[in-house]
């Protein structure tokens, strides 16, 4: 099921999200939903409170191998994700986000995370990400503090009616389409 995805100004954006302890078939349901909707809206990522849940749940999907074309997509589902490690080295790149529609700006992210969280049937695992993947991470843990992007960002500015365009119309996971 699509969900309707929450945009600035709505006051859940900027509130820490709970932490979930009862993992049911009802959050299983709502992180399929989350996964359908963020790809409707050519996503690559999405955190529960931008559907409305204040609830530690997002959901990312990003190719196994992002230098190889076509490369098969991998799918996260994670509950109460937390990052325990970032790398020293920073990088400063363009994001966009499904709840500021239209904006762009740079951000400066670790280069590398490693990531603790539940799966979807409450067990514990690890994620070691770096480049893009660990910027998505980044951005969507960021949506459960209550932080957005554009808190972060060094410069946003408005995309032009093309940029736009192209974004929306671009299938390719890899050419920075909206984070969330």
């Amino acid at each position: 099921m699509i969900l309707e995805v929450k945009q600035t100004g709505d006051p859940i954006l900027r509130r820490k999200a709970h932490k979930i302890t009862r993992i049911d078939s009802s959050i299983r349901k709502l992180a399929s939903d989350m996964l359908e909707t963020m790809r409707e809206n050519n996503g690559v990522g999405l955190a529960a409170p931008q559907i409305g849940e204040s609830i530690r749940l997002i959901v990312v999907e990003y190719p196994e191998n992002d230098e190889i074309e076509d490369s098969p997509l991998i799918s996260y589902k994670l509950i109460n994700p937390e990052i325990t490690w970032m790398s020293e080295e920073k990088t400063i790149g363009v994001e966009g986000c499904l709840s500021f529609r239209g904006l762009a700006g740079e951000v400066e992210r670790a280069e590398s995370v490693k990531i603790r969280a539940l799966n979807i049937h409450g067990k514990p695992f690890n994620i070691t990400a770096n480049g893009w993947l660990a910027r998505i991470f980044q951005h969507e843990i960021d949506h459960l503090d209550g932080i957005c992007y554009v808190d972060r960002a060094n410069k946003v500015w408005e995309m032009s009616a093309e940029e736009e365009e192209e974004t929306e119309q671009d299938e390719s996971i890899t050419n920075n389409p909206p984070i969330s």
